[in-house]
């Protein structure tokens, strides 16, 4: 929002929220109706394709958000290292209402403006005005019109919206008021209605014009270099005509230069051109990829799960995933995208970077392996998964890593018994490999009350849970089970150690801890007296429903990251902003220490020392109120 926000800077259906799409709903239905129901001779093409276009569009801005993050995440040719948060992310939400803004006047004009509808698919002399005139008018007046938006009055009022985001994102180049729009598409319309006018306009003139005002938009808000040295050197005119990526990027972070649209003539010609824009342009294009001091290593969890990714739909990335979303009708129709991603992930099939982050002088980076739940889930994957993490383990230290986090299902104790395996395969490695299971038990042990006496432990048992017994055993509270087997198998890990008396096995129900991992059911959630706590130990959240309105359910082990935690603009899976699982932090915390042993295997580390160790770097416990909100499967 702007600082002194002015007239028309909300957009009409703001109050329509996520149903503001059905200001569309008649336009699509005449064209579509029309273009059926009409014979050949009398179908009006350019009115039918108006909603394509207007999907290519947002096709088209996703594959830039998706590719920037990608490429800004790498740190190769990045131009710009401030940190991006949320608030930008949810400032650009809304990036689609200028999409759904001009489809409605394409519909319009298309109807008013005679031969609009009935254009043929291409005419080159109409392809040809739309590009002179674009080079000519649209460019100077653009420049002026965006000299007077940076005046104090209209500054203030409207487009310091829009200079809100100082490290851009391809998105950002749409984000302005309501008002900026109408004189943005009023400028653009002179190429697109001229031709039109003058009997000359096609289809393709059209499409062609719009594709290239985003695509140039894109590319100019994109934060990393992607124009080759060699077209500017072999053609060095073209300096004029076509702007960088570093070029606009220096309008946003010195607000008073390269004011112009797309050619960065007039700026030379005005004299307001950055003096740094060429060293800008020439430093970022040198710029390698960054070399993590931690990387933690992740995997895809369900087939929506790509969007609610960084690299995905940045306003979804952006909440905790709700396992209600699959079931959303959106999603539904994002079937044959899902399916793609899939397949795309299947057959490109190698680990890639999700997420960079800092912490003081700290280099973080999340890496994500092409797999899913449920592949993990089959025997006759395992020797594939575990190539690809020994692939990045092996990868992460030759860029210098000094620790590598095992995330999710990346760690199975039948997959890789831990991450043991890699360690004792490659006895030298001088990268860490860590679980985190030590901060886990330590998050889960500092989750139970003060005073507590008993604990019901529920649940597949892990490292994590036969640890958490032993340690609650150990301070005297007594832990209770409600099988016969896993009572035994926590006995005879005990072995003949005197805790073993605090090992308990009843059915009474009567405790009002839970401590609960993956196989709580249902029925057992229903016989917990009123008011039970149910705190999970494992890494996914163990039952798909709380089906207990009088118990509280705490989210998965995990803990607030500090102030200093920079770049943190999406959740990490169901948890909530600015909240990380245990498991990856445990990683951070080895890094920051340097403790020069892998915690992996059925090996834990000091469950005290390690929780100190958090709480000295600024991460700390969550709150009653972020403990108990929501989470999905």
């Amino acid at each position: 929002m702007a600082s002194k926000p002015g007239f028309l800077t909300d957009w009409p259906w703001t109050p329509l929220g996520n149903f503001k799409y059905v200001v569309l709903a008649p336009w699509i239905i005449h064209s579509t109706y029309s273009f059926i129901v009409k014979d050949e001779k009398e179908r009006e093409l350019a009115y039918f394709v108006i909603f394509p276009l207007m999907l290519w569009r947002m096709l088209h801005n996703q594959i830039w958000i998706s590719f920037s993050r990608y490429r800004t995440a790498k740190g190769s040719n990045r131009i710009v290292d401030k940190a991006i948060e949320f608030e930008q992310v949810d400032r650009e939400r809304n990036w689609d209402d200028q999409i759904i803004f001009n489809g409605i006047l394409f519909y319009v004009f298309v109807k008013i403006l005679p031969g609009a509808s009935q254009m043929p698919i291409w005419r080159l002399d109409g392809v040809i005005l739309t590009a002179l005139l674009h080079a000519g008018p649209v460019e100077f007046l653009y420049y002026w019109l965006h000299r007077a938006l940076h005046h104090h009055y209209l500054y203030s009022r409207y487009h310091s919206h829009h200079h809100s985001s100082i490290v851009t994102e391809p998105i950002t180049s749409v984000i302005h008021p309501f008002a900026e729009h109408i004189a943005y598409f009023a400028l653009f319309a002179i190429p697109l209605i001229t031709p039109v006018l003058g009997g000359i306009g096609s289809i393709a003139s059209i499409l062609g014009y719009v594709t290239y005002i985003d695509f140039m938009n894109n590319m100019g808000h994109c934060n990393f270099e992607l124009m080759p040295s060699c077209l500017l050197t072999n053609f060095p005119p073209l300096k004029y005509l076509v702007y960088t990526a570093s070029f606009h990027s220096l309008h946003h972070t010195q607000f008073r230069t390269n004011y112009s649209l797309f050619m960065p003539v007039y700026d030379y010609i005005y004299g307001t051109v950055d003096k740094t824009s060429d060293t800008l342009y020439e430093t970022s294009l040198k710029r390698q990829e960054d070399s993590p001091d931690v990387v933690h290593l992740t995997h895809l969890t369900t087939p929506e799960s790509i969007y609610h990714m960084r690299l995905g739909f940045a306003s979804m990335a952006s909440k905790p995933h709700d396992h209600h979303t699959s079931s959303k009708w959106y999603m539904w129709l994002m079937w044959p995208v899902t399916l793609w991603s899939m397949m795309f992930t299947w057959i490109y099939g190698r680990t890639f970077v999700v997420e960079r982050n800092h912490l003081n002088k700290f280099r973080l980076q999340t890496w994500a392996i092409p797999r899913y739940n449920f592949q993990y889930l089959f025997q006759r994957q395992n020797e594939s998964i575990n190539r690809l993490i020994e692939e990045a383990i092996l990868e992460a230290e030759e860029k210098g890593a000094k620790v590598i986090s095992l995330g999710l299902m990346n760690q199975g104790e039948e997959l890789n018994r831990y991450g043991g395996v890699f360690v004792h395969k490659h006895p030298q490695l001088k990268i860490k490999v860590v679980d985190g299971s030590s901060l886990a038990v330590a998050v889960v042990i500092n989750s139970i009350p003060k005073g507590t006496t008993q604990v019901v432990l529920r649940g597949a048992l892990t490292k994590v849970a036969y640890a958490i017994a032993f340690a609650l055993c150990q301070k005297g509270i007594q832990v209770v089970t409600l099988r016969d087997d896993e009572h035994e198998k926590l006995r005879k890990s005990f072995g003949a150690k005197s805790e073993c008396n605090n090992l308990l096995l009843s059915r009474s129900y009567s405790q009002k801890i839970w401590l609960v991992g993956k196989g709580l059911t249902e029925e057992e959630q229903s016989k917990a007296k009123m008011g039970t706590t149910f705190i999970p130990f494992s890494q996914f959240p163990p039952n798909d429903k709380k089906i207990r309105k009088d118990c509280m359910y705490h989210l998965t082990p995990a803990m607030a990251v500090p102030a200093a935690f920079e770049n943190v603009d999406s959740c990490e899976n169901w948890l909530p902003r600015r909240v990380m699982s245990a498991w990856r932090i445990g990683g951070i915390v080895h890094a920051l220490e340097g403790w020069n042993e892998h915690e992996c295997g059925y090996a834990i580390s000091n469950i005290h020392n390690v929780w100190e160790a958090a709480l000295r770097h600024g991460f700390h416990p969550l709150t009653a109120t972020i403990l108990t909100q929501s989470y999905p499967i």
